[in-house]
């Protein structure tokens, strides 16, 4: 991909040298063997811990977390994974700096793409190629390890998949005699119904800035294709292309319409989510482990909330089918764990577990196959997304900040809360994004 850049390469190289590769952050020891797997394997009756860093922090993903763990440590004695949980932002600059330092854990939770791919660029991440056996591999979902391959070598294990959904409450759509919107112009039509009626339409957190930034990647995917969408990610098309013009207009219309209300810039995704799972929001746009809350026993719109696709631009280019989302949720093995086949088993299992409880209770959406699941027990809205959003998409797009690399993404989150902020016309949107992003 195009955003990594030299610059960023180097800098860890120099990092992880400059420190020696011994990690701090692993209990059981992390010195590097440049043998084969025999070299690197403990013995059996030593009793070794595998560090394990993620950002299972809240509820429920922390408790299912501590669960999958505790699972595991009962039945393999010998080999205890050792957990450290750190919330989602602060974790991201955790991680790079333990990398960067030569002081990652043995096994590390990771986005995919763009986020992963300077680790495995400099060399600390392991390859798992000889690792991953067919019956594993055939246990997943085609395309699961697709953006986890770089080179044609595969460097972690994904467990989750991600897909925007615009979730709208039922209850306040039938009371207002409004129809579910297909098309944006029944979008605006829906939020002029609503402001009128004295309710909220949409909402978002934008102090955290990722939430306004998936309603833009998601408007952008309509207006352009996801072809041009990551022909512009990856510098083969310009920014200033009127398909991602059009989509900042479009977020500029919904924001001057009303569509948010007031007080978005200073609210954070969590009290946007609480004020819609409270039904005094009609409509909320984001990724699919918000699914999990909605259906929760404290939620006040459990059973009335739907689903559905953004919807479509009129004037665009893109498919009505196609998502923001993919797989993006990974399991990675530290290159200097001193136990690489061990961590590779734990990291696994830790995968498979994740797949198949998150999508139980909705936090994730699996990359492996889940036909054995009780179908029953499945939070409802993860499946609607699953069989009504994934299903039949003819195409999908990494939200940006995944896609893109360090700096980069930050710029792409900036430049949309200027967008929503009104403080940059849509023209300078592009201009700055080609600038910033594909000028350098």
């Amino acid at each position: 991909m195009k955003r990594v850049t030299k610059m960023i390469v180097s800098t860890l190289l120099a990092a992880s040298l400059a420190v020696g590769l011994s990690a701090c952050g692993n209990s059981s020891g992390t010195n590097s063997s440049s043998g084969g797997k025999n070299n690197n394997t403990a013995p059996k009756e030593e009793k070794i811990t595998l560090s394990f860093w993620g950002i299972s922090t809240a509820e429920p993903e922390k408790s299912e977390m501590e669960k999958i763990i505790k699972e595991w440590n009962d039945n393999n004695p010998n080999i205890q994974i050792e957990y450290s949980g750190t919330e989602n932002n602060a974790y991201k600059t955790k991680i790079k700096t333990a990398i960067a330092a030569g002081e990652a854990p043995d096994i590390m939770y990771s986005w995919t793409g763009g986020f992963a791919q300077p680790f495995v660029e400099a060399g600390k991440i392991l390859n798992l190629d000889e690792y991953l056996t067919d019956e594993t591999k055939d246990q997943m979902l085609p395309g699961a390890l697709d953006n986890i391959t770089y080179d044609g070598k595969v460097y972690g294990i994904t467990y989750g998949q991600m897909a925007g959904a615009l979730y709208v409450n039922t209850e306040l759509f039938d009371q207002y005699q409004v129809k579910i919107p297909t098309t944006f112009s029944e979008l605006m039509t829906a939020v002029d119904t609503f402001n009128q009626n004295g309710v909220k339409p949409m909402i978002t957190g934008m102090k955290d800035l990722w939430p306004g930034m998936w309603i833009y990647d998601m408007i952008a995917l309509r207006e352009s294709g996801s072809q041009l969408s990551l022909d512009a990610l990856n510098g083969k098309a310009s920014f200033t292309d009127p398909a991602f013009v059009n989509a900042a207009d479009k977020i500029q219309q919904l924001v001057n319409a009303g569509a948010f209300g007031n007080g978005i810039l200073g609210m954070t995704q969590d009290e946007a989510e609480a004020e819609f799972n409270q039904g005094k929001v009609a409509m909320l746009f984001g990724g699919n482990w918000m699914a999990s809350k909605m259906e929760s026993d404290s939620s006040m719109v459990k059973g009335k909330i739907k689903a559905v696709r953004f919807p479509a631009s009129e004037d665009g280019k893109g498919d009505p089918t196609e998502y923001v989302g993919g797989g993006s949720d990974a399991m990675l093995v530290s290159a200097d764990t001193k136990y690489k086949e061990q961590a590779v088993k734990a990291a696994t299992y830790l995968a498979k577990a994740q797949a198949e409880q998150g999508y139980l209770s909705g936090i994730n959406l699996p990359t492996w196959k889940y036909d054995s699941l009780d179908q029953s027990q499945i939070n409802p809205l993860a499946k609607e997304i699953m069989d009504n959003i994934i299903t039949g998409a003819v195409g999908s797009v990494p939200v940006w900040d995944i896609y893109l690399n360090g700096a980069d993404a930050k710029t792409h989150q900036d430049l949309v809360a200027e967008v929503f902020a009104n403080q940059i016309t849509p023209e300078q949107f592009g201009a700055q994004m080609q600038d910033k992003v594909n000028g350098n």
